[in-house]
């Protein structure tokens, strides 16, 4: 057990708890401390992060992303705009947001230039442009919307309708309506497919014009370093302002923490459950029993000799490179997934971070970060079919592997206790679900425990390091439990890193 910042004479005193500290829990407490509470977090893992960690996993000097690695909601997220990220720590910004690569027919490029990337698109181009330029414009706008429960009464109505239409269409059988090439709707399902579901899915299709929309808008950065920078800005600011954070703590026992005038966790529904069993009103713990936790990811992380030799030179310039052909053969692979098998041909989602940030690997070679969806729990070492699919668009690719490090779905609910079965969007993602995240309630933070407030991506507004849940949590606890209404000014001042 270490702990992090300077301890208290009196360590019974503090005012607010926050157990895990992922980007959420991180957010929370900075929340909470900026408003002048004493913030104590205790952490199970050695390092704070949760999925926004860095580690040397292959080879030494060669520094590999452990969960996320890419992130567009670190430039539209209000919560980050609002703790100005982007002054704390630097970001690489392709002005290749994604790629996407088929057989036999020109790539899918996704430029933050919306023009560019429609000029791209053959016949397709003017009903891509008018499907996102919308959206694109109005980017900050959908970040808001799509940024808390999805019950709560919109600001923007128009952004929010126009977003709703575009759901829907993408959403349904009727995805390919506008379109006629096969690029255009390749390059949009490969957004859509990060959300693990079944495609065509509403979810799904919000999930992927959301994040499109931030591609074209202020593209999809990479943190110089590694991920783990923006863990560490976050810890660098709590303890500025007084928190403390204790890692290898393992929280199993509420009398395991000390008094204080509220408690936000970072953990499952599932967690809460059992952490406070005798405490949970009966028809609350029902609505916790029904939380569904979705299909999972396998990674792999590659140490290479040089770059992928991509047989599109193009998607040496992209940040991020999405892999599975066509749109059909995309949903295919995730029906499968969704049936509980592993797809022959699966979606695999690609960062080549070193590309951008040479601080990733020594001596002129690469990193690779690499996963692909499975069912929920497999422990089925995906590393050769993952290299099969990137071979299928990068051929001679073994050549240039110096070493690997896998993880399957199992070996991720292991590390991370907020991936049940290797879910790493910490709970289904489907339409219902969202609503009802946990609970469906205009505030879904707090619980019907006195104090209490759950914080994870398990709660709105869902998965990504964006800190929304943890921050609007916090604000709920400055509200209800300490009357304060108005949030905490979060801006960076100098001497926070100091």
């Amino acid at each position: 057990m270490r702990m992090v910042g300077q301890a208290r004479a009196d360590r019974s005193e503090v005012d607010a708890v926050v157990v895990g500290a992922g980007p959420n829990g991180l957010a929370a407490a900075v929340t909470l401390a900026r408003a002048g509470l004493k913030v104590r977090v205790f952490e199970r893992a050695d390092v704070p992060g949760g999925g926004a960690r860095t580690s040397e996993l292959t080879l030494p000097g060669f520094h590999h992303d452990t969960c996320s690695a890419v992130h567009p909601l670190a430039l539209e997220s209000p919560f980050f705009r609002a703790f100005e990220l982007t002054s704390r720590i630097e970001f690489a910004v392709p002005d290749l947001s994604f790629a996407h690569p088929l057989d036999g027919a020109p790539p899918g490029l996704a430029y933050r230039d919306l023009a560019r990337t429609c000029e791209r698109l053959g016949r397709d181009g003017n009903a891509y442009a008018r499907l996102m330029s919308p959206l694109v414009d109005h980017s900050g706008q959908v970040a808001e919307f799509t940024g808390g429960p999805l019950l709560r009464l919109p600001r923007h109505l128009r952004t929010t309708l126009r977003f709703g239409r575009r759901t829907l269409e993408q959403g349904t059988p009727l995805w390919n309506a506008r379109f006629r090439e096969q690029t255009a709707p390749a390059l949009l399902t490969g957004a859509m497919a990060h959300a693990i579901l079944p495609l065509p899915s509403p979810a799904g299709a919000g999930v992927g014009l959301a994040l499109t929309a931030y591609a074209h808008a202020k593209g999809w950065p990479i943190p110089i370093g590694g991920s783990a920078a923006i863990s560490n800005a976050l810890v660098a600011d709590l303890i500025a302002h007084g928190g403390e954070i204790i890692t290898g703590s393992h929280i199993t026992d509420i009398a395991q923490l000390p008094p204080s005038r509220t408690v936000l966790l970072d953990i499952t529904p599932r967690a809460f459950a059992e952490l406070f069993a005798r405490e949970l009103p009966d028809r609350y713990a029902r609505k916790l029993s029904r939380f569904k936790y979705g299909n999972a990811v396998a990674k792999v992380d590659f140490a290479l000799s040089e770059p992928v030799p991509w047989r599109d030179q193009e998607l040496h310039r992209a940040g991020t490179i999405h892999l599975g052909g066509t749109r059909e053969q995309i949903a295919a692979a995730e029906h499968t997934v969704n049936r509980g098998s592993h797809p022959d041909n699966p979606y695999v989602l690609i960062s080549q971070p070193s590309v951008f940030d040479q601080t990733r690997a020594p001596g002129g070679h690469h990193t690779l970060w690499a996963y692909t969806h499975v069912p929920a729990g497999s422990d089925v070492d995906q590393t050769e079919t993952i290299v099969r699919q990137i071979e299928r668009f990068a051929p001679g690719f073994r050549d240039v592997i110096m070493a690997t490090a896998t993880s399957t779905a199992a070996d991720l609910a292991r590390a991370n206790s907020n991936y049940p079965g290797g879910d790493i969007a910490a709970g289904a993602t489907h339409i219902a679900q969202m609503i009802r995240r946990p609970v469906a309630a205009a505030d879904p933070w707090r619980t019907p425990i006195a104090g209490v407030y759950l914080c994870s991506a398990s709660t709105a507004p869902g998965p990504g390091v964006h800190g929304l849940a943890g921050w609007q949590a916090a604000l709920s606890a400055l509200r209800r439990e300490f009357a304060e209404y108005n949030p905490p000014d979060l801006r960076y001042r100098t001497t926070d890193a100091q």
